[in-house]
């Protein structure tokens, strides 16, 4: 027989570490190579994790809710082997690393990256301290001993990301007034409870969305435009082939590809939406990565990515939009699809409203919500002068970074969206 390692697997591409959130296997069951054995979440995605060898599961040595690295032993499995596989013999990692990721904002990646390559840090006095604590610490001007002060709330009393951006918080608090969104976190304010009324505690990936909405407001400056499409050509258009549709491709379709595909186009059109900002700089991305926005049973919202979609056609839309959406609603979406996002389409019709202002996902710079089409009369051009009639209008909310992309360039892009789909050609082949 033969013991060797099971490894925390690397999860997509930042992902340095994860938490252990539940084990689907006991000690001493028997387990088949690619089964399932324990749950994990990062800052990005809860997933189920592989065995990677089968066998036995003969001991587990990450306890639920610990931090675990990347590439760090998180159980020892019996195999029918002669003698101990080579993953046994990998390097370990430090498995002490406390913040690097989970909870991070997405535009850490930087400072994530480099702390991939970084050895844990030590100070003089033996405490730890992650490399983003250590980063954090120099940006606000933080020295050793005050950064010592610190009370920690992670194991072993570690400083967290958390604890550092409440401790500025108050630091910042004592030097001047508080403004609402100055800081991360929200200043608490005291709230009547009745005999009668219900607390939920919220799961983690609701404090998650919290925390990311507060920052994405603090950090862009939002403003909306809106425009309103007449989408008749595409409404028409889906009525008369939706039925063909499902039997050549086995699947339906939705109004999302359209939507995907009008901002893909648009994007092209208007390249200085798809950046991101980096202090001074603005990175502008080559490839166009449109994320959708999905509801998840719990009532979460995650946001899958359609990787290249200017590179794709309605059919190759709408079977990734079918696909991602498929694997949100059954939890089985990986770190991989949620990473790399340039551009954010949010679809607030599907609730029946006609249009929202929705958020910006840092670090990109703008987001639409596409509203319920609804039927409504408008006046249309003819050769023989202008007649009334009933089209199906929707209306685009388009939220952008003012600190980097103006109102022109922010209207005009979400014309030329609303353009693209007034523009369908109702003859198109399925």
């Amino acid at each position: 027989m033969a013991i060797v390692e099971m490894l925390m697997p690397k999860m997509g591409e930042s992902i340095i570490e994860g938490t252990v959130l539940t084990w689907l296997k006991n000690v001493g069951d028997t387990i088949e190579q690619d089964e399932s054995v324990l749950e994990v979440a990062t800052d990005k995605v809860d997933t189920e994790v592989p065995s990677t060898h089968a066998g036995i599961l003969k001991q587990i040595l990450a306890k639920e809710g610990d931090v675990i690295a990347v590439g760090a032993p998180i159980a020892i499995i019996e195999t029918a082997g002669e003698e101990n596989s080579s993953a046994a013999k990998e390097p370990k990692v430090d498995t002490k690393k406390e913040d690097l990721v989970s909870s991070a904002p997405a535009n850490t990646d930087a400072i994530l990256n480099s702390a991939e390559i970084s050895e844990s840090s030590n100070s003089g006095n033996d405490r730890f301290y992650s490399p983003l604590v250590q980063s954090m610490a120099k940006e606000e001007g933080i020295t050793k001993a005050e950064l010592d002060k610190v009370s920690g709330t992670g194991k072993d009393s570690r400083v967290t990301k958390q604890d550092m951006l409440n401790y500025i918080a108050s630091r910042t608090a004592a030097a001047k007034p508080l403004s609402p969104i100055s800081s991360v976190s929200a200043p608490k304010i005291p709230v009547s409870i009745s005999g009668e009324d219900e607390i939920i505690e919220m799961d983690r990936m609701r404090k998650m969305i919290a925390q990311r909405m507060i920052e994405s407001k603090r950090i862009s400056a939002h403003v909306t435009s809106f425009v309103e499409a007449d989408m008749t050509n595409i409404v028409l258009w889906r009525e008369r082939h939706k039925h063909d549709y499902k039997v050549k491709y086995g699947e339906s379709i939705t109004y999302t590809p359209f939507f995907i595909e009008a901002v893909a186009k648009a994007i092209r059109d208007f390249p200085m939406i798809n950046i991101s900002v980096d202090g001074d700089r603005i990175i502008r991305k080559k490839d166009i990565n449109v994320g959708m926005a999905v509801a998840l049973p719990s009532g979460n919202l995650i946001v899958p990515i359609i990787r290249n979609a200017d590179q794709l056609n309605l059919v190759g839309i709408s079977k990734k939009v079918n696909e991602l959406a498929n694997l949100a609603r059954n939890n089985k979406l990986t770190p991989d699809h949620l990473a790399g996002g340039t551009y954010t389409v949010s679809n607030v019709g599907s609730f029946g409203n006609v249009m929202g202002t929705p958020i910006i996902p840092q670090p990109q710079v703008a987001i639409m919500a596409v509203g319920a089409i609804v039927k409504k009369p408008a006046v249309i051009e003819t050769p023989t002068g202008d007649v009334i009639a009933i089209r199906h209008k929707m209306f685009l909310s388009h939220s952008y970074d003012h600190r980097v992309v103006d109102g022109s360039l922010g209207g005009k892009f979400v014309k030329r969206v609303s353009d693209y789909l007034e523009a369908f050609d109702i003859n198109t082949p399925i």
